[in-house]
């Protein structure tokens, strides 16, 4: 029972904290390692002991498995060359840096013990990493960096734990250790993707298919454990492939469920998590007074390392960009400049893995309880320090939050190529069509592309995509009510009323997110990268001057309204974008053969070829 409650009491605090957090908007990490601190010395709060086995086993497979499904396996695969130079290379350089302070300041500890703590301090939080870097909004590439550094550098550290606590740092045999650690890892995990892959062929109820995802990171953990492999790896790469191949193997139906299910497995655990450093805060500091070091020093070498950790990353990230890596232009052409090095480097927060496996060292380890309050000042110092100046320094060193306007129009233009790969399948099937259904597909094809084509021009007139959407959701609540009166009469089966009001929760949920996007995008206007292999874009002018500025001639010599204003950069037509009635730009096109079209809304320099429907 007493264990029950305190779950609940984690739960409760958790979903507490979050709301008002978002409310004040604050960061729910850091507010919870604090609520965590002050309830480590409330007296009506018991003693929490963080174990290893809850941590390594309970808490890091499952949310490394929902990091891992969401990872873009392309990304990590473009990236992999940094990614591995921080998940192996920055945790053996912090691992010896470390243990040569430590070894320095602590009288009386061995090379085993300070090569421990340092494989302990060593790797960066997935769950913090991602928490803090997508709320505050990185570059993607950022991200994609951390994210996939935190998913693969446990691994080295447990490696590197597992090793210096064997009473050898021979580097011949931590090469083996990990070799054979990974390299398990990584079959493993290709066991378990090729494993329930094929059973996922064969599994179309979502329910199973749930409970088949929710035990494949722990069986893949403790798999590859009980080879003496590495379960995080093996988590990873499982995760990683299943994500991938979802749209493949699982039916529409099982990805929402999967999804939405390990969204709020995340959500607690991660919350949880960080709630958990924070009650580790009195008992640590506690054992750690204890130690005949003193207290004045035992802050200092807490403090020196801390600050080791933290420059030893930023040594690193530059070392491997200028020396190693050297990286050459993304997506949009362009280099990554210093900046985003700085930031990776300055992204390195701590968390609970480093924690847990502090407590793996040994009870008879010389000044243990010094060690253990090390990796607590590493975590939440990291996190209080880092994640808390990690907004303004991105600001300070101008690094671009991903723009909603660029997603809005590769969005659109990713629809576009969707939707011609459609109708073209549609046009092959010869069937009769006595009730016109191709039409009716057609139409509302093109109006699915017209309402994300709206998204990309955000003016301060309603779009006809968020007129339909508000009055539809005034629909939805009329007969959602209709619906809810015939169920109190009990004349309609509860199966029946449910079916329906769940196509309604349907229908409101994706209007619901077609809302949240076009305000997303209306904070922003966005440029797009630029379109290889169209002749006609990269030959079409810039310096062409409107015929009628912020008119359309057609629209007003018809009496007839525009949505959206294009130009076209031959001739300086300006005619109607396609969400609009008539539709005179693409007919100007059809009239006079010219390719290139260019957004004439205000601050936006898109433009859209007509004979290969690419956007630049």
């Amino acid at each position: 029972m007493d264990l029950v409650t305190t779950l609940v009491a984690i739960v409760a605090t958790v979903l507490a904290t979050t709301a008002v957090c978002g409310r004040l908007d604050m960061s729910p990490p850091l507010v919870l390692i604090v609520v965590g601190i002050v309830g480590s010395y409330l007296p009506f709060v018991p003693d929490v002991q963080l174990h290893p086995e809850v941590v390594l086993l309970g808490l890091l497979p499952p949310l490394l498995y929902a990091a891992a499904l969401q990872t873009s396996l392309v990304e990590f695969n473009v990236n992999r060359r940094p990614i591995l130079l921080l998940s192996v290379g920055l945790v053996a350089f912090t691992t010896a840096g470390v243990a040569v302070l430590v070894h320095a300041l602590v009288d009386g500890l061995g090379w085993d013990g300070a090569f421990a703590i340092g494989a302990v301090v060593a790797p960066p939080d997935a769950i913090a990493a991602s928490a803090i870097a997508r709320r505050i909004g990185l570059p993607r590439r950022v991200v994609t960096i951390l994210e996939g550094e935190s998913l693969l550098n446990d691994a080295t550290a447990l490696v590197a734990l597992r090793t210096a606590l064997a009473a050898t740092v021979a580097w011949q045999v931590v090469v083996r250790d990990f070799a054979v650690a990974a390299g398990g890892g990584v079959l493993v995990g290709l066991a378990f993707f090729v494993g329930i892959g094929l059973v996922r062929k064969h599994v179309t109820d979502p329910v199973l298919d749930s409970g088949l995802s929710f035990v494949t990171p722990f069986a893949a953990y403790i798999a590859a454990e009980e080879i003496h492999a590495s379960g995080v790896i093996s988590v990873v790469v499982a995760g990683l492939l299943l994500g991938h191949k979802a749209p493949i193997l699982q039916v529409a139906q099982s990805r929402i469920a999967e999804r939405m299910n390990w969204r709020s497995i995340a959500f607690l655990l991660e919350g949880g998590v960080f709630l958990l450093i924070g009650l580790q805060a009195r008992s640590i500091i506690r054992d750690a007074g204890r130690d005949d070091l003193g207290g004045w020093r035992i802050a200092l070498i807490c403090a020196l390392t801390l600050v080791a950790v933290i420059v030893l990353r930023l040594i690193w990230v530059f070392f491997a960009r200028y020396a190693l890596v050297r990286p050459g232009p993304d997506d949009t052409g362009h280099t990554p400049p210093w900046t985003f090095t700085f930031v990776l480097g300055w992204a390195g927060m701590r968390g609970v893995v480093t924690l847990a496996a502090a407590f793996v060292i040994p009870t008879d380890m010389p000044h243990r309880e010094v060690l253990l309050l090390i990796a607590f000042t590493v975590t939440a110092g990291t996190l209080f320090v880092q994640g808390l100046s990690l907004p303004w320094v991105a600001r300070r060193l101008r690094v671009p939050s991903p723009d909603p306007g660029a997603d809005a129009l590769a969005r659109a233009n990713l629809l576009h190529q969707a939707s011609q790969a459609g109708l073209a399948k549609l046009d092959e099937l010869e069937e009769e069509d006595p009730h016109e259904v191709s039409a009716t597909i057609r139409d509302r094809v093109r109006r699915r592309d017209y309402a994300a084509w709206e998204q990309v021009n955000m003016t301060s007139a309603e779009t006809p995509s968020e007129i339909y959407a508000r009055r539809r959701r005034l629909m939805i609540d009329a007969e959602r009510r209709r619906v809810l009166e015939i169920r109190s009469t009990g004349t309609v089966p509860h199966a029946v009323v449910a079916e329906v009001l769940a196509m309604l929760d349907v229908e409101e949920s994706m209007l619901e997110y077609s809302e949240g996007e076009r305000a997303r995008v209306r904070a922003s206007v966005g440029s797009v990268s630029r379109a290889d292999g169209c002749v006609d874009l990269e030959h079409s002018r810039s310096d062409v001057e409107p015929n009628t500025p912020g008119v359309c001639e057609d629209c007003v010599r018809e009496g007839n309204q525009w949505v959206h204003l294009r130009l076209c950069l031959a001739c300086g037509h300006v005619g109607c974008c396609d969400s609009s009635p008539r539709r005179h730009a693409t007919a100007h096109f059809h009239d006079s053969a010219h390719p290139v079209v260019r957004s004439a809304e205000p601050g936006e320099s898109w433009r859209w070829c007509y004979v290969h429907e690419l956007t630049g």
